[in-house]
């Protein structure tokens, strides 16, 4: 599904690719831009109940929080490697992406509360292994998932895109512009 007008427009602007890889930060420097599109990403759950956003290091810590204030939500931060994340976490291995590195992603427990109804929000979804490692921590913590709000979606897995419930993008992958210079290549987080 794809989001308003106003910020696909805005989105597609921003867009460039940089020796080979897609560029969206571009998008986080325009106050317009930005605003826009976490406004898109939050649109299709504004009347769902959601309780918090959870949000994958590193444009997902960024667009994850505007979003969850959007929400009137609360926002969780799902950690990569090894950094600083104190208290009992929960942790779970991805399968490959789309460069063939696995990451392990950590969740605090103590963040979800049982019941509660959260959001992915990222920059990127392209494999759709990363979200669905981040849904397995949030079930394994007695969260209910939600579903996935990201501004581009290149995901073509029908596994992967049925097991990840509604997917909202601002973008499909297909409306961005061509790179000139060599193959396309998701952003690297």
């Amino acid at each position: 599904m794809s989001a308003p007008s106003p910020a696909r427009q805005l989105a597609l602007e921003h867009f460039r690719w940089v020796s080979g890889h897609a560029d969206v930060w571009s998008v986080f420097r325009d106050a317009k831009a930005l605003s826009a599109v976490v406004a898109a990403l939050a649109e299709p759950f504004k009347e769902g109940g959601v309780d918090a956003v959870c949000g994958v290091e590193a444009r997902g810590f960024l667009l994850g929080a505007a979003v969850a204030v959007e929400l009137g939500a609360g926002f969780l931060p799902v950690r990569k490697g090894t950094g600083l994340f104190p208290g009992e976490k929960t942790f779970g291995q991805t399968a490959p992406d789309y460069r063939g590195l696995r990451h392990t992603l950590r969740l605090q427990r103590s963040a979800v509360a049982e019941k509660d109804r959260i959001l992915l929000v990222d920059d990127w979804i392209e494999t759709g292994n990363q979200a669905l490692t981040v849904r397995g921590l949030v079930e394994q913590c007695g969260g209910t998932w939600v579903g996935c709000s990201v501004l581009v979606d290149q995901l073509c897995e029908t596994s992967a895109r049925e097991a990840l419930g509604p997917i909202h993008a601002v973008l499909d992958a297909g409306e961005l512009p061509a790179d000139e210079e060599s193959e396309m290549v998701a952003p690297e987080g």
